[in-house]
């Protein structure tokens, strides 16, 4: 144990031993006392008691007390009276005084009249009948006598520098003046006294000397030779430090920008397209029916402003038409209804980014590999898995001998960039043929899990677009694969600002599964 006191007493900052010393000397001594005696500014003594107190060496107790004074109205209110008082002085004189008149008959102004009228009633002192002011026999009584909160204003008046504790006889009084507004002042008297513990006890019957410490060796110390007779404060290594929450980028930023790297690394250029878009580029182009069950309401976010939108160059609205009616040249014999250009026209705001792919191979001539991320919206119930908006990342190459082997290729590079294992199987996409889905393998959970959908565009969309070269089409969410990497069950999780678990989140680019 001895050897504890010794390591304690050594960490002790000067400030502590001072403090220590003076409340063996002066158990009682307030703050102020010990910074006179030590000659410690007050902030040192706090500093030092809070210091101690944390290495149980002493217990310090706070204790806080109100003081209470008048305001300005309440010492008018002391010497001339409350309000309702002179309302009662006159009825003492006249018994009943019409409303109107009390203004006049008090000396006060109107605002000022109606609400110590208010008082009087509560205080019981006068009632009022078909607008006459009548005393009541309490009224009468207190006429001649204090009340309990005119008491209190006595009191206060004659102890200007404020009062902290209240008689038992004016605590009902006091009470009462509490609940009106502008008569009391309070202010809060803050005061620390201090006890050693039993450690602390120990450590002054150890003893120890009270010496100035130097923290740091400087070049005046070494080159003035005051180094040799300096006493050097010893540091504990093992001491907790502060945790440092440096500023850093959400999750899903992180994930993001390393998606983007990937795809530039990989020679693809990005594009991105506007949140509101056209009924036309987010269906249509994909050779998507006007009556697919994905149009409806029910998934979709239509606008009322705007109500519609422009549709493209009139050769491509009329390919579309075509195909979508009876497949034009494409070999499909397409839906076989009556195409609305109305329709088309709609406000949507995007279900997906896949329309940013159709939009670019129109605009731009093959070889073509581009890529988008962004924010899309569907009509989805909030739960565990689902938002109304989340993120979208799509890729697209469209040249010559471009095949299903390639989106293969292409898919196995981009996830082995991010880190996954993937396979692939069958699926269907209304506007893909051939179609697969990739799943990547989770070790954690020894399975594997479907992250991403891709395919060969169709002739059906690639025909009205002018594009007579094959192209390959993969994305995925992303909010679903920054669940993955960062162990959230709940997707909501990404979008809550929980500080705590942004904290926790790893600088790098998280744990990898």
């Amino acid at each position: 144990m001895s050897d504890d006191i010794e390591k304690t007493i050594k960490e002790l900052h000067i400030y502590e031993k001072k403090l220590l010393k003076e409340l063996e000397a002066n158990p009682v001594s307030t703050p102020m006392q010990i910074s006179v005696n030590t000659g410690m500014d007050i902030k040192s003594v706090m500093s030092a008691a809070g210091s101690l107190a944390s290495k149980d060496i002493i217990e310090v107790n706070k204790k806080v007390q109100e003081i209470y004074s008048l305001t300005d109205d309440g010492l008018k209110y002391a010497e001339d009276g409350l309000p309702e008082r002179k309302i009662l002085d006159a009825l003492a004189e006249k018994r009943e005084i019409h409303m109107k008149d009390l203004a006049s008959e008090t000396g006060m102004d109107k605002k000022e009249a109606n609400i110590a009228l208010g008082w009087l009633r509560r205080k019981n002192w006068a009632q009022i009948d078909k607008g006459v002011v009548n005393i009541t026999d309490v009224g009468v009584d207190f006429a001649n006598k204090a009340g309990v909160d005119e008491k209190v204003l006595d009191y206060l008046k004659a102890n200007a520098d404020g009062v902290k504790l209240f008689t038992d006889d004016l605590m009902e009084g006091f009470k009462k003046l509490t609940g009106r507004k502008n008569i009391l002042n309070i202010k809060k008297e803050t005061s620390h006294s201090f006890i050693i513990l039993p450690k602390g006890e120990e450590i002054l019957k150890h003893g120890f000397t009270i010496k100035e410490q130097a923290t740091q060796l400087t070049h005046e110390h070494l080159k003035e030779g005051k180094w040799k007779s300096l006493e050097y404060r010893p540091y504990d290594i093992n001491a907790e430090a502060p945790t440092v929450f440096a500023g850093k980028k959400h999750p899903l930023r992180v994930i993001i920008d390393e998606i983007r790297e990937i795809f530039l690394n990989m020679g693809f250029s990005e594009d991105n397209g506007e949140y509101v878009e056209s009924a036309f580029w987010n269906f249509d182009s994909l050779f998507q029916p006007q009556d697919h069950a994905a149009r409806e309401m029910q998934d979709t976010f239509y606008l009322k402003n705007p109500l519609t939108c422009d549709l493209p160059d009139d050769d491509l609205v009329k390919l579309t038409a075509e195909t979508h009616e009876t497949g034009a040249d494409t070999g499909s014999i397409g839906w076989k209804y009556d195409w609305s250009e109305d329709i088309a026209r709609q406000s949507v705001l995007r279900t997906h980014t896949t329309g940013i792919s159709t939009k670019h191979l129109f605009e731009h001539e093959p070889p073509i590999k581009m890529f988008s991320v962004g924010r899309v919206f569907r009509r989805e119930t909030f739960d565990y898995k689902h938002l109304p908006e989340f993120h979208q990342v799509e890729g697209l190459v469209c040249g010559e001998d471009i095949s299903y082997q390639n989106l293969l290729g292409t898919l196995k590079e981009f996830y082995k960039k991010l880190g996954f294992e993937v396979r692939f199987r069958p699926a269907y996409f209304p506007y893909t043929y051939l179609s697969t889905e990739s799943e990547i393998y989770l070790e954690e959970k020894g399975s594997w899990i479907e992250l991403g959908g891709a395919g060969m565009f169709r002739p059906e969309v690639l025909k009205p677009l002018g594009i007579n070269q094959p192209a390959l089409a993969f994305g995925m969410g992303i909010e679903r694969l920054a669940m993955i990497r960062y162990g959230v069950e709940d997707i909501r999780m990404l979008y809550k600002s929980d500080i705590n678990w942004l904290r926790e989140v790893p600088l790098d680019k998280g744990v990898r599964l």
